[in-house]
């Protein structure tokens, strides 16, 4: 099977929206780009440093797509 990206909605407070985008420019790249991997960069940081919880130990609390709870 092949792997699929996912999307997901970020809310950013506009000084760092700013901040992004003028980075994401000046590699001549999309913002939406920029974002993707420094948020990937983030997790494999926090793997490395332990602060992520094994996958394979700890499965996330399933959530309800109905918006119920």
């Amino acid at each position: 099977m092949e792997a699929v990206s996912k999307r997901v909605n970020v809310t950013l407070p506009d000084s760092v929206f700013n901040d992004l985008e003028i980075w994401a420019e000046r590699q001549g790249r999309p913002t939406a780009n920029l974002a993707a991997f420094l948020i990937e960069l983030g997790i494999r940081q926090a793997k490395e440093q332990g602060e992520f919880p094994d996958s394979k130990k700890e499965t996330p609390p399933s959530t309800s797509r109905d918006g119920g709870g």
